[in-house]
């Protein structure tokens, strides 16, 4: 296979992750995708609801009860000549650190924004770290079909709070809660959008000339023409190389349970979503998209087959052709990895790929002991950049309620360590069959305990330590900030030593007391989603 074939195929990708702060729609955005790329017959409810369908995205227990998404999920799918790669993720905030992991696996993001909310705290956040990280972003205004602001009043909001010129490439025809349909500002057609029931099926779209608009819909065409021109005059126009840089987002309007504008979507994202470029080594350096086979892992999932205790590591091909059977390296352990097992994933339903290209996501199963953030390669040597732990400022021991169950335990809280969904860390001063469980959020002790119970088939009891902040110290210094009643110091699985303090005038009275000793802020990068 040529370096030629490998940048071909690479041009046909377009990865991207679904983000937005909680409940704007993003599982039903994805499975309207979905529909739209004629992947499914039918879409799914994201409701919970007894009775209604679950999105393909959302696929564990929790996220059907809940009707919100907690854990990432990969689908790839094929539409129009190009290979899609899309990232649903979790918008809560306790689960942050999930999103920013899959934010260094993808190229591009859509960003979605409910019409009558605007720009929510999360959403903030998420504008901050893909600027920070310089991925281009798509903006979707989301329930149009619902009340909500003005549309002219939230593109002032987008500019003023992010410093990114919105420049839409659609416009609603109607005001928010009475949506016709969207002027396309690159053809001055009238888009008209038919409903179907549920929005479960895909909505059919009639395109009009403008003088035939004029005559059909009045006043709300009139009214949009208006306002695009006004948009036009003052240059909110689409320019891609404004795009690219994240000094503008593109921006589209939608109602995704309705299935409504996501046609122009795909159509964007076709045309403007960048494919893979070459990635950014830990030196520095870029590893070009056609050198050798290169991966990092952004995310380890088990429990995704109920018939099979394996886990699944998410890997992000960054350069070259994968072949499955390859016998890869882990640069952090410099050991190979063989990769017998492994699958394209559609949600939780996965299958076998034989081979696979830059801006692809993987999953490899029961692939060893890796880590989120694990570099892999084949030939020549590469390392990627880590991804940083969150600063956890939550804090619980654990136990399991059943002693007779211990091995049980064990298992489950070191599987849940390594895939990421909780930071494990062991004290002198507990047992270790007590491990304090670290989180960034405190809705992952909830997810943690229902799948040591579901999973593992054993239910743990967590106790509340009064611990909230965590800081980063050595061995030699443990004697003298355990003086300090109420401070503990424990060991994350990763080797690091961890001084837990109550609040941060705790640390600052043993810093005090102890002038010498190492404590330092867990590090991270600076436009994180938890805005510490």
């Amino acid at each position: 296979m040529t370096s030629a074939d490998v940048l071909k195929q690479a041009d046909r990708r377009r990865t991207f992750a679904v983000i937005s702060h909680p409940d704007a729609g993003k599982s039903t955005l994805t499975e309207a995708l979905l529909l739209h790329a004629r992947v499914l017959n039918e879409a799914g409810a994201t409701h919970g609801k007894a009775g209604r369908k679950g999105t393909v995205s959302d696929w564990m227990e929790m996220e059907r009860d809940r009707g919100i998404s907690i854990s990432s999920s990969a689908i790839q799918f094929e539409h129009d000549g190009l290979v899609f790669n899309v990232v649903d993720t979790p918008g809560h905030a306790d689960f942050s650190e999930d999103t920013y992991r899959v934010l260094t696996a993808v190229d591009s993001v859509i960003m979605l924004l409910d019409a009558a909310k605007g720009m929510e705290p999360q959403t903030m956040k998420l504008f901050g770290v893909c600027k920070q990280r310089q991925i281009p972003i798509i903006t979707v205004i989301n329930k149009w079909d619902r009340p909500g602001h003005e549309a002219l009043e939230l593109l002032d909001e987008i500019q003023d709070r992010t410093g990114m010129r919105p420049t839409p490439l659609t416009w609603p025809v109607g005001i928010a809660g009475d949506f016709h349909g969207v002027v396309d500002r690159r053809t001055g057609e009238y888009v008209e959008y038919t409903r179907t029931p549920g929005g479960s099926t895909l909505a059919m779209e009639r395109r009009m000339s403008a003088q035939e608009a004029e005559a059909t819909v009045g006043e709300p065409w009139t009214t949009a023409l208006e306002e695009s021109e006004l948009l036009a005059a003052d240059g909110f126009e689409h320019n891609l190389d404004d795009y690219l840089a994240q000094r503008s987002s593109v921006v589209i309007f939608a109602a995704a349970v309705l299935n409504f504008g996501i046609g122009q979507l795909l159509q964007v994202l076709s045309e403007l979503a960048p494919p893979p470029s070459p990635r950014p080594d830990e030196n520095g350096d870029l590893r070009p998209v056609e050198a050798p086979f290169s991966a990092q892992v952004f995310k380890v999932q088990a429990g995704m087959d109920r018939n099979h205790r394996d886990r699944l590591a998410f890997a992000r091909i960054c350069s070259g052709l994968f072949h499955r059977g390859d016998v890869v390296t882990r640069a952090a352990t410099g050991r190979p990895l063989a990769t017998k097992y492994a699958s394209n994933v559609f949600g939780r339903d996965r299958e076998t790929v034989e081979q696979a290209w830059p801006g692809d996501i993987i999953g490899l199963v029961n692939a060893g002991s890796v880590r989120a953030g694990d570099t892999l390669y084949l030939d020549e040597p590469v390392t990627f950049p880590e991804i940083p732990s969150f600063p956890p400022e939550h804090f619980q021991q654990a136990s399991a309620k059943d002693p007779s169950r211990h091995k049980q335990f064990q298992r489950g809280i070191e599987q849940l360590d390594q895939e990421g969904v909780i930071q494990v860390l062991r004290s002198d001063r507990r047992p270790s069959q007590m491990p304090i469980l670290a989180a960034v959020g405190p809705m992952q002790f909830e997810v943690v305990a229902h799948r040591m119970e579901h999973e593992f088939n054993c239910p743990i009891r967590l106790d509340h330590l009064p611990f909230g902040l965590a800081m980063r110290t050595q061995r030699s210094d443990i004697a003298a900030i355990e003086r300090r009643q109420g401070v503990e110091v424990a060991e994350r699985s990763d080797g690091m030593l961890l001084a837990l303090f109550s609040d941060k005038w705790q640390a600052r009275w043993v810093r005090q007391e102890n002038p010498d000793v190492l404590l330092e802020p867990l590090t991270h990068d600076p436009a994180d989603l938890t805005g510490n």
